[in-house]
Parts: structure tokens; sequence; C-alpha cells
């Protein structure tokens, strides 16, 4: 799966606040993400936030 940084993730199960858009803030083994509803940031291993994707945005890259 494809996941880079800045790449707006939608989830199949909500964050507590209501939202389930998460931007992608680090990738890797890991990923730091920011939830667009109340800018609460966390760590999730790859592994658990891959199983709960529903789509992914990805941001075109500025050069």
């Amino acid at each position: 799966m494809n996941v880079n940084p800045f790449d707006i993730l939608t989830m199949k199960k909500n964050h507590p606040c209501g939202c389930n858009k998460m931007i992608v803030l680090r990738a890797g083994m890991d990923f730091k993400l920011r939830c667009e509803g109340c800018g609460h940031e966390f760590m999730v291993a790859r592994s658990k936030i891959e199983k709960n994707i529903k789509s992914i945005a990805h941001v075109e890259e500025k050069h």
C-alpha cells in the first residue's frame, strides 16, 4: 500500500471525535496521524492502519 506524508486517509471507523479523515504526518513501519476533526496526533502500527483504510487521497508533490 503506497501511503506518503500529507496524504489524507479515510478510515472505516471514526475517531472518538466523530471524524474519519486522518492526515499522514509520517509513514514507515508505523504511521503518525493527525485527526482532521480535533487535531489529535497519534502513532499506530502500519499493520493495524492498513486494515482500517477505506480510501487514500494522494496529495500532489510540489516542486
